[in-house]
């Protein structure tokens, strides 16, 4: 019994330095990602990585790692991947695969209109790794988590801006005609 309790304790003690971790519904992310235009996977690419950088005590700077995602984010799915099936995770998700979808969806945005709305759908690839990282933190002993039951402030924002530029950019595509 005392093992159990040294055990807690240290686990507890290494999971000092971790912020809460705030989870989120699969449907919840996808309609921020959908509504962000894409922008939404790149908080939660930043978050991920702010996340390892407090539980492995790491010396990176997450702002860096996702304003170069493209180089950063195989390494990322891996440290999901593996985090995940410490705490039990049995899916196995392919990080080439992922990374591979994630970028070249991502350079879809270059594509003429209305094309370039199909890289809006890149979150899809970040799918995998977001249910293995979520998984992994509700079953990591000794983190304090917390599931989001309503949209923050900062959310609801961002679904204001969205719909307007939704409607903007629908209109733009659809209502307006270009020139010939």
């Amino acid at each position: 019994m005392q093992n159990i309790k040294n055990t807690e304790t240290e686990v507890q003690i290494l999971n000092i330095g971790i912020e809460e971790q705030k989870i989120m519904s699969l449907k919840r992310f996808i309609f921020l990602s959908i509504i962000s235009f894409g922008l939404y996977p790149i908080w939660w690419i930043f978050e991920a990585w702010r996340f390892f950088m407090q539980k492995d005590e790491l010396d990176i700077m997450p702002a860096m790692r996702t304003i170069l995602a493209y180089f950063f984010i195989y390494s990322l799915f891996n440290k999901i991947q593996t985090y995940a099936e410490r705490q039990g995770y049995s899916q196995k998700n392919s990080s080439l695969m992922m990374c591979i979808g994630f970028i070249l969806s991502s350079l879809l945005s270059s594509l003429p209109d209305p094309y370039w709305l199909i890289s809006v759908f890149n979150f899809v690839f970040l799918i995998p790794a977001f249910q293995a990282l979520n998984y992994a933190k509700l079953n990591s002993q000794g983190l304090h988590t917390v599931q989001m039951k309503k949209f923050s402030l900062p959310q609801k924002f961002l679904i204001a801006f969205g719909i307007i530029f939704w409607i903007l950019i629908l209109m733009a595509l659809f209502i307006l005609e270009t020139p010939q």
